[in-house]
């Protein structure tokens, strides 16, 4: 909430100045930020401090790319020196991927837990404004702040990696999938809201942040591993046979190879997967023989090619954030009935 205040140093005669109105925090709003101030003004220098650390190490990469031939940069011919220029782009993407740990622990946990436990919440709640006002605004404010900040910092990060993707293998768009994008802000605001539900059941903050941790943690490990099932895998073959001479296929550059390898295609269009006819390997002639009454006519492989990235970035922030807001949602109807 806003409410507008004079300011007495401009309240005194002076020309147009005069009767002049600020604005100023009041209310909820005023609270929050009072009950909340540390942690959110730790949140801004943070973010402050990692923009200006991030920008000045991007122009140190871009300053010596300059000096680089175009043409080596384009067919990934660059010099062992540029992994120097790489490393810190890839280790402040691991540390951004901290992010929603420590808002869920750090910033959702105690938000109504410390409330709960000190009793400051039956004081509020006994005052003129409604309780649901108050859940709301005490919700809002810290993920309006969170999201700004994780949006900055992984927008910068973003705009330091974009020109340099694929370079070298440690700036594949696979490892930077989860710290890019739109994926850190959902992710962060999934965290941020189990924390506060944590913390609203738990109602005592260290016990609630220990188990947001475990969650947060868990939700990390799922996304981990599910992640890649949000795009549409692609598949590209060949059909001149699987002989001495016989070139296996090709993917597109950036592609990350998916399944168990390259499989065997037969002519009828099935796949049989690399151990058909393993056990006479050692044997070229049997072996031929052995694929050839498989009807295998050629070698295929799965992919994921990096034009879906953003596609899937989209696709995963959406379901993270629609469970935060079933989260928040349950927040809100159950704090109004069960708070005290």
């Amino acid at each position: 909430m806003t409410t507008l205040t004079r300011d007495p140093a401009r309240t005194t005669p002076a020309g147009p100045a005069r009767g002049r109105w600020i604005p100023r925090l009041g209310g909820p709003v005023w609270l929050v930020w009072r009950q909340h101030r540390a942690a959110f003004w730790t949140l801004l220098g943070a973010t402050v401090v990692g923009v200006i650390v991030m920008v000045h190490l991007r122009g140190q990469m871009m300053d010596y790319l300059a000096t680089q031939d175009p043409t080596s940069r384009r067919s990934g011919g660059l010099p062992p020196e540029f992994e120097a220029y790489a490393d810190p782009l890839f280790d402040i993407g691991s540390y951004l991927s901290y992010i929603p740990v420590l808002a869920g622990v750090f910033l959702g946990a105690p938000l109504f837990a410390g409330d709960l436990e000190t009793g400051t919440a039956k004081l509020v709640t006994s005052q003129s404004v409604s309780r649901l006002r108050w859940l709301t605004v005490k919700l809002a404010v810290p993920a309006v702040m969170l999201a700004l900040s994780a949006g900055v910092l992984t927008g910068v990060l973003t705009w330091w990696w974009h020109p340099v993707k694929g370079l070298s293998s440690g700036l594949i768009w696979t490892a930077f999938f989860g710290v890019t994008g739109v994926m850190p802000v959902a992710y962060a605001l999934l965290a941020f809201t189990v924390g506060v539900a944590v913390g609203l059941l738990l109602r005592r903050t260290l016990v609630s942040m220990v188990v947001t941790l475990g969650i947060v943690v868990a939700i990390g490990f799922v996304r981990d591993e599910l992640w890649r099932s949000l795009g549409h895998v692609m598949s590209v073959s060949t059909d001149k046979g699987v002989g001495p001479g016989a070139v296996q296929p090709e993917l597109p550059a950036e592609a990350e190879q998916q399944g168990q390898g390259t499989y065997f295609l037969t002519s009828s269009g099935d796949r049989l997967d690399w151990t058909t006819c393993l056990d006479q390997v050692e044997d070229d002639r049997a072996h031929t023989a052995c694929l050839e009454s498989q009807h295998v006519i050629g070698w295929s492989i799965d992919y994921l090619p990096v034009s879906q990235m953003q596609s899937m970035q989209w696709l995963g922030a959406g379901i993270m954030l629609a469970v935060a807001a079933a989260v928040g949602a349950f927040v809100i109807l159950w704090g109004r009935k069960r708070l005290l």
